[in-house]
């Protein structure tokens, strides 16, 4: 016989992959989406404020140009998070597979809001001292924002049906997009605020004044606010039950998995507790993470899901972050040295808001309406080939777009690459990690894969910081060396979107309209199946 014919499906299972879309699923999309609005928020609204800090605490009286971040002091600043992030995603993700995804859920939550909220209060009596401790409270931020990852994207994956699961971890992941927009939102409203209240002039008229004392708090306020959204969700978050998936899978615990889904799906439920024991006691389904049963069923999944997440990092965290510097290079912002502190943080968020508003929110909802239909792989797909497309139409004919009448063109074309990273891979990469490992390692596999990506992020932030510098020494920002220009640069980022096609291609399953057992195989119990060969062939 088959083994599909043998599968054991707990009803508890069966209920939540065929239930209709109801509260309880956007109940959930709104509490784990408002941790990832919050996680974008605090990655992405460094960069609105870096330049704000150079002229703050890095400002040399006489010098032609505005103070600057060292590169050190830049590099750290902006990829601290993203380190933090990183380690957080690997901890926490293995400890939502040990203790359970409720358990660990509220940890996240509280960490970002404390450490959203230090970071606005950083001190010290000298730019070192501001500055070491805004990095030392961003990297346990970015701690508590990498166990968000892999815990928002299990337990939406573990309560989702399996219709519409695709949309419902893609929802989660589009609060993205929303918290990089509501980041540059903030900044122009705190921003000309100040600028209202406090004017002064321009940095060519006046060094010393175009930095008013009072825009040492713009920054903080921006920073600060990250930990509002956070908050307000802290006691929904506290109170969701844990998913029946662990329960009965991991837990062993069928139960309290019946009782839990009972309250939430309204309907009864049959506790079948033998059943649970009999996947509990199969041999193939108790392998660990570095057996040779793991990486015969999952290897090349782990590798695809790893690989190409590593890849979209490097290239989507890299446009983010330093967008105002690509956008400075062509002109569409004005020369630092024409406008006073409060005004550029005004203008570097209005480019930034402009861009998530026409291409970042609207790429991950296209994602989330035809995820379903047409698939996590061939949306990683196009993504991929059309972020090649438009970075190298970008590259090749890069001093074209540079020419004043054609800036318009360039800011067009870069949205493009945006829009096609979140109608892409950007999302892809979230969701399809959720979908494809065992319940007892499906936390810490999605963990190793958004860790994967982190560290990519972490390569395209120093990486592009020096990389993008003007091969011209006299071009260069204070304190680097030249680079090899963003022109080469975005000719490498085309090379690893193309890269990540490939991988695409070759490592990444499609896991639409398959439930979550079927894509880890863990309701095959084999004794069963041995015993039904042994009867039908008697």
């Amino acid at each position: 016989m088959a083994k599909a014919e043998h599968e054991q499906k707990l009803q508890v299972l069966d209920a939540l992959d065929k239930a209709k879309t109801q509260l309880y699923h956007f109940t959930a999309i709104v509490i784990a989406g408002m941790g990832f609005f919050t996680d974008a928020y605090d990655l992405f609204s460094i960069s609105l404020v870096t330049k704000l800090m150079g002229r703050i605490y890095y400002y040399v009286p006489g010098s032609p140009k505005p103070g600057t971040l060292p590169p050190a002091v830049s590099s750290s600043v902006t990829g601290v998070a993203l380190v933090g992030t990183l380690v957080g995603q690997l901890f926490f993700g293995w400890l939502g597979d040990k203790l359970g995804r409720k358990k660990v859920y509220g940890i996240t939550l509280i960490l970002m809001v404390v450490c959203s909220l230090a970071s606005g209060l950083s001190f010290g009596s000298s730019p070192k001292g501001v500055m070491t401790t805004l990095c030392f409270f961003r990297f346990w931020l970015g701690f508590g924002i990498g166990g968000d990852y892999p815990l928002s994207a299990t337990i939406m994956s573990e309560y989702a049906n399996k219709k519409t699961r695709g949309a419902f971890i893609a929802a989660v992941f589009a609060m993205q997009g929303f918290g990089i927009l509501f980041s540059g939102i903030v900044s122009l409203i705190v921003s000309a605020s100040f600028d209202r209240a406090f004017p002064s002039p321009t940095y060519a008229v006046s060094p010393l004044a175009s930095t008013r004392p009072e825009s040492d708090y713009i920054w903080r306020i921006i920073l600060m606010f990250g930990a509002l959204p956070a908050g307000i969700t802290f006691y929904w978050r506290i109170k969701m039950p844990e998913t029946a998936r662990y329960t009965a899978l991991v837990a062993h615990n069928a139960k309290q998995a019946a009782e839990d889904m009972k309250r939430v799906l309204n309907t009864e439920i049959v506790a079948e507790e033998e059943k649970v024991q009999q996947i509990m006691n199969d041999s193939s389904n108790n392998f660990g993470l570095f057996t040779k049963q793991f990486l015969r069923r999952h290897g090349l999944h782990l590798l695809g899901t790893t690989s190409t997440w590593f890849l979209l990092d490097i290239a989507f965290y890299s446009q983010n972050l330093f967008q105002k510097d690509i956008f400075s290079a062509i002109g569409w912002i004005p020369k630092a040295a024409t406008m006073n502190a409060i005004q550029e943080v005004y203008r570097i968020a209005r480019a930034q808001t402009l861009i998530a508003l026409c291409s970042t929110v609207p790429g991950y909802w296209f994602t989330v309406a035809l995820i379903d239909v047409i698939g996590r792989f061939t949306i990683q797909l196009i993504g991929f080939f059309f972020m090649t497309v438009f970075m190298f139409a970008l590259a090749f004919p890069y001093n074209h777009w540079t020419l004043p009448e054609n800036r318009i063109g360039f800011v067009v074309m870069y949205s493009l690459t945006f829009f096609f990273a979140n109608f892409g891979p950007n999302a892809t990469t979230f969701v399809v990690p959720a979908e494809i490992f065992p319940a007892r390692l499906r936390s810490t596999c999605h963990g190793i894969s958004a860790a994967a990506g982190k560290a990519g992020a972490i390569v395209g932030v120093y990486g592009f910081l020096y990389a993008a510098q003007s091969k011209d020494k006299t071009k260069t920002d204070a304190g680097y060396q030249p680079g090899i220009g963003v022109k080469n640069s975005l000719i490498i980022l085309g090379v690893i979107n193309a890269l990540g096609f490939v991988l695409t291609l070759l490592c990444v399953p499609e896991p639409n309209g398959k439930s979550l057992e079927e894509m880890s195989r863990e309701n095959e119990v084999e004794g069963i199946e041995r015993v039904d060969r042994h009867q039908s062939s008697s």
